[in-house]
């Protein structure tokens, strides 16, 4: 016999689990169907299985969407704090990295095993390698076929993520169910993504794989500066993972590889003029990597490749100083879904509610996490936006 719940949360990651305890913590009965043999499965592989939680700068300036106000109302009405004071209730502390990154002292499975207590406690079901084959609306109850069964709920609340690192089981369902029942949804792509090139960079870069170094990296208005990461398909690191976001398809990256020296020129100059007998080369490695000063020199300035300072007029220092703090490549793409750590896009933020979460013209369905089309910056963020989204769409189930 079909079995009767007051909400169904598909998808049992992050923001299915805190929306399923948050709604059953209200006195809601909530069933929770994961299609993969257990819940939580990014949860576990998320910061290298130490679990960057949140951050502290979950501003909506940080997330990108195509309305950018949309984040403001759950990001503003259930922050950072408050998920620290749950998990603070069963004896997990934290510390921040960098950057208002703040990871777990014990885990990813202790933030994990918290989420499933607080759904035990609460008297949440979970059901997981459970497959949703049919979604059907009628008489104000969505009903459900399932591989285990056919469920019905007045209020269906869809967290399935988006299609980024498939392996852990990620899918496109929630783009499927949103367009059945009228939702726009936002092209998806690649996040939070390693970039790749050809021709002439990607046979610099793969001889470099491997090396990292501090840098800023811009794409039109927007810039970060973390580690960058050669790799034997071009670029990686925080800061590319970064920008891939912001990234399209023909566009350039400046690169800057001494951020941390504002004004090369004078630099030079000035060390030019106490030791005019030291090499270039052996002046750049106080700031760069060997193997990379010099390829790069090698590569995009072959005249100061083997050359004292003294040997450097100051139109080439100008030169040099041009292509260190304006270094421009081309990606020709990204190694797509399966390396991407998000997905950016996903179910138009112009159909639901941004206080609520629910769909506009679609009463009792509600879509939170990474399948609305709000993508955070790397470092927490997105666990925060999963955090306050299903908090907001659990106060109104």
């Amino acid at each position: 016999m079909p079995v009767s719940y007051d909400a169904v949360v598909l998808g049992g990651g992050a923001a299915g689990l805190y929306c399923a305890l948050t709604a059953a913590q209200r006195g809601l009965r909530v069933l929770v169907m994961e299609h993969g043999k257990k819940a939580g499965a990014k949860i576990l592989i998320s910061g290298g299985g130490r679990c960057n939680f949140t951050n502290e700068e979950a501003l909506p300036t940080r997330y990108i969407s195509q309305n950018p106000h949309f984040a403001k109302s759950a990001l503003s009405r259930h922050t950072h704090w408050d998920f620290i004071s749950l998990i603070s209730q069963h004896g997990i502390t934290w510390h921040e990295k960098k950057l208002g990154q703040l990871f777990s002292d014990q885990g990813s499975k202790a933030i994990l095993q918290a989420l499933l207590d607080e759904c035990s406690a609460a008297g949440v079901t979970l059901l997981t390698d459970c497959s949703v084959t049919g979604v059907e609306y009628g008489g104000g109850s969505y009903q459900l076929a399932t591989t285990k069964g056919d469920f019905f709920a007045p209020k269906l609340v869809v967290a399935t993520g988006g299609p980024s690192i498939p392996k852990m089981g990620a899918t496109g369902f929630a783009y499927d169910l949103a367009r059945q029942f009228g939702l726009g949804v936002v092209d998806p792509v690649p996040a939070l993504v390693p970039l790749t090139f050809s021709n002439t960079d990607l046979v610099f870069m793969k001889a470099l794989a491997g090396v990292s170094l501090d840098s800023e990296v811009r794409c039109g208005t927007v810039g970060f500066r973390e580690n960058l990461l050669f790799t034997h398909r071009g670029l990686s690191g925080p800061a590319i993972l970064q920008i891939s976001s912001y990234w399209h398809t023909g566009e350039p990256l400046v690169i800057d590889v001494l951020p941390g020296v504002p004004d090369c020129a004078a630099w030079l100059r000035s060390v030019r003029a106490k030791n005019p007998q030291l090499q270039l080369v052996k002046c750049l490695q106080e700031y760069l990597p060997d193997r990379f000063v010099s390829a790069f020199l090698q590569l995009y300035v072959p005249e100061a490749a083997d050359v004292s300072l003294g040997q450097m007029s100051n139109v080439l220092i100008d030169r040099l100083v041009s292509e260190l703090k304006g270094w421009t490549v081309y990606p020709v793409g990204t190694e797509g879904f399966a390396k991407a750590e998000v997905t950016r896009g996903g179910v138009s933020t112009a159909d639901l509610s941004s206080k609520t979460m629910e769909a506009k013209e679609q009463p009792g369905l509600y879509f939170i996490g990474e399948c609305v089309d709000v993508t955070g910056w790397l470092g927490g963020y997105n666990f925060q936006w999963a955090w306050s989204s299903a908090w907001a769409a659990a106060q109104a189930l």
